[in-house]
């Protein structure tokens, strides 16, 4: 069976692209639309993979998703990917204190994105 990967982001259009890129590399994929719905997701599937997360979204942000699901000990191993417009070092660098494995800067590169992954979760 694939790895599953959600993918948090408010933009359908992102959430589509990172869906077909990571389906065609052979992964399940879980969509959610802001920080509440992804904890949300993380709280009903308990095999996910990989969280790649939008750091600017409304309802709930990256930053404070990352922050309440690394507070949750089943949580802590699962790797995150930010994905962001922004590369802001101190955002950066808060993410990671939190727990984020790496910072994926939009647009991406279908086949950087796809190695990223495959880095973290293998296939």
């Amino acid at each position: 069976m694939s790895a599953k990967i959600l993918i948090v982001d408010d933009s359908r259009t992102i959430r589509q692209q990172l869906a077909t890129t990571l389906s065609q590399a052979g992964y399940q994929i879980i969509e959610a639309e802001d920080g509440v719905q992804g904890l949300s997701a993380i709280g009903a599937q308990r095999d996910i993979a990989l969280v790649l997360c939008d750091v600017n979204m409304p309802n709930m942000d990256g930053i404070e998703m990352l922050t309440l699901m690394k507070a949750e000990a089943h949580n802590v191993a699962t790797p995150v990917l930010m994905l962001t417009t922004e590369g802001r070092a101190d955002l950066i660098q808060q993410a990671k204190r939190i727990g984020a494995k790496g910072w994926v800067v939009k647009p991406f590169k279908p086949d950087q994105l796809t190695a990223a992954v495959r880095k973290i979760v293998g296939h």
